[in-house]
């Protein structure tokens, strides 16, 4: 009886092989505790070079903001020689003749005028002279309205045209005739038909848009993986649900992509639409100025036509990222 308790107690005591199995669980649990530590380690360490990497881009972009303003005013601070004229031919030619100064305003120059527009951006003193805010409002306007009736073509359209062959193969000749038209030579065609210079500038932004989307939006729904596509049909999951929940999805970073590449052209075409066709806007106002030898103003103007297409592109550029997912 006693030796049955000894027993009993030595078992209690030291269990032995009861506990055996829990060895190589212990053993995995420690070895994903080391992979996720590693892991957290990493994305750590990669999150500090990204910092790191954005913070030395941003002094290199700085430093050569600087040493271009201060090459700019180096050479815009030079004198010429003083011409000898009679007083009303110097009032009219100004300081570029009559005290030797540069042609070209420098950066204190276009400093001191900008301030005056931000001051008062959305002046109006009739037709040939309104501020900047409400220039910009009107290009900004018309580059909408032309992108979104390019949004509502191009999309539908380049899906069509990348799920079906026959639709890809029958439209392509047509497409590679159009594509290369440059968009300022419909202004003329548009203004004859349309009698508006308005709504040919936004034609004109219409058709310079679509390109872009149409062929990325086309590539992109053509290049989705079979293997999805495949799965769906399995699933009998019907063609438009199909479009909606798969290839959508998939192809919107292409998408996406001819969204912002077409975003940018019309920016730029914009600017020369309204130089043609007057009135308004950014680019009236750039051709407007230069009539009036004006260059601080043309300045302004480029670098605001800069900004804004700047913006646009990174607005845009985001989006994409909204919707690009690693496989």
């Amino acid at each position: 009886m006693q030796r049955a308790a000894r027993s009993a107690k030595r078992c209690i005591a030291e269990p032995g092989p009861p506990q055996a199995p829990w060895g190589p669980v212990l053993q995995r649990i420690a070895s994903l505790r080391f992979v996720l530590r590693c892991a957290r380690d990493t994305k750590h360490a990669a999150d500090v070079m990204t910092a790191s990497l954005r913070l030395r881009a941003a002094c290199v972009s700085i430093a050569l903001f600087l040493a271009f303003i201060g090459i700019w005013h180096i050479a815009t601070r030079g004198t010429g020689a003083v011409a000898t004229m009679s007083p009303e031919y110097a009032k009219l030619m100004g300081l570029t003749a009559t005290q030797g100064k540069s042609a070209m305003p420098g950066p204190l120059d276009v400093g001191a005028k900008l301030w005056e527009h931000l001051k008062r951006p959305f002046y109006d003193n009739g037709p040939n002279d309104k501020g900047l805010g409400i220039q910009l409002g009107y290009s900004i306007a018309r580059v909408g309205l032309g992108y979104f009736l390019a949004v509502l073509v191009a999309i539908p359209l380049g899906f069509l045209i990348g799920m079906s062959p026959l639709i890809n193969k029958a439209l392509d000749p047509f497409i590679q005739i159009l594509k290369p038209i440059s968009p300022l030579a419909w202004m003329p065609l548009a203004l004859y038909t349309i009698k508006d210079s308005g709504l040919s500038a936004i034609f004109v932004i219409f058709i310079c848009s679509v390109w872009p989307m149409l062929l990325n939006t086309a590539f992109g729904v053509a290049a989705v993986r079979k293997e999805w596509i495949n799965v769906a049909r399995t699933l009998e999951v019907g063609t438009v649900r199909r479009a909606f929940t798969v290839i959508l999805p998939a192809a919107a970073p292409t998408i996406l992509t001819g969204m912002r590449i077409s975003i940018g052209i019309a920016w730029l075409v914009i600017v020369a639409a309204e130089m043609l066709v007057g009135g308004t806007g950014i680019g009236y106002f750039v051709w407007n100025e230069w009539n009036n030898l004006s260059i601080t103003n043309v300045i302004i103007a480029i670098l605001l036509i800069g900004v804004v297409g700047m913006l646009l592109d990174q607005i845009l550029a985001r989006c994409t990222q909204l919707v690009t997912f690693p496989e």
